[in-house]
């Protein structure tokens, strides 16, 4: 399997006796492919596979279903810590969240946004029209930062976030580079194309016969800070130095 055959929020048949699936928090694909089958080998990558359900635990699969770990609930309170180092007298943020079903982002944020002296802003989106309009929402709120959560819809409409981060002069950050390659202003998050070359493996495996019961779940060792200087420059922002040492990308 390609590292780049995966789209996000598919399922996909590498065989007709093998399947691959795609993160999409929250996991609504790889639970319809764990329910069309019990027996059918299906490697995940997702995140929360144990909560939802997938696995029995991480160590021991003990099913059909295997695969990568993405830690994006984990990840989404670093997500704040970053942008508020960024922007210091950020005080409200608008957390763009996917309205197809709950997530366990926005409730682990939630839980130490006080912490950090920020209060959080829900802008519920499920598809193009109601990205814009959260945008207005965040406009009306008067929110200081965006941070969107993990959803293949996002994902589809990456340009269009990063251009109405732009024209609402939003600070913001993502957690895929490819956000940031199209413009937006920083990200944190696993190395994507390690994480699908880590999938290709576990397909490899159960190709010449490992069961996924028998092949723990991994999750991602590479995570990487990307920054775009060009966009910190149009929003009048300047990054601190201990962030652009920390960086592994820096656009300029």
């Amino acid at each position: 399997m390609s590292a780049r055959t995966v789209t996000p929020g598919v399922v996909h048949i590498v065989r007709p006796d093998r399947l691959a699936a795609q993160p999409t928090p929250p996991e609504f694909s790889v639970l319809a492919a764990k329910d069309t089958t019990t027996t059918v080998p299906i490697v995940s990558i997702t995140s929360n596979h144990v909560g939802v359900g997938l696995v029995r635990s991480l160590a021991h699969p003990g099913g059909n279903v295997t695969g990568l770990e993405l830690l994006s609930a984990d990840l989404s309170v670093k997500w704040l810590e970053l942008l508020k180092a960024t922007v210091p007298n950020l005080a409200r943020v608008g957390v763009l969240a996917d309205t197809s079903g709950p997530s366990t982002q926005f409730e682990r944020m939630n839980a130490v946004a006080s912490s950090l002296g920020l209060k959080l802003v829900r802008l519920g989106a499920r598809d193009a029209a109601s990205i814009d309009a959260a945008f207005t929402q965040a406009a009306r709120e008067r929110v200081g930062g965006l941070i969107p959560l993990s959803s293949p819809v996002f994902a589809a409409h990456k340009r269009d976030i990063v251009a109405l981060a732009a024209k609402h002069r939003l600070p913001a950050m993502y957690e895929h580079r490819d956000f940031v390659d199209s413009g937006g202003l920083m990200s944190y998050g696993p190395n994507l194309d390690d994480v699908f070359r880590r999938a290709a493996v576990f397909v490899d495996k159960i190709l010449k016969g490992s069961k996924p019961a028998d092949l723990p779940v991994e999750q991602p060792t590479k995570f990487e800070l990307v920054i775009n200087l060009k966009t910190a420059k149009a929003l009048g922002l300047t990054i601190p130095p201990s962030l652009l040492l920390r960086a592994d990308t820096v656009i300029e």
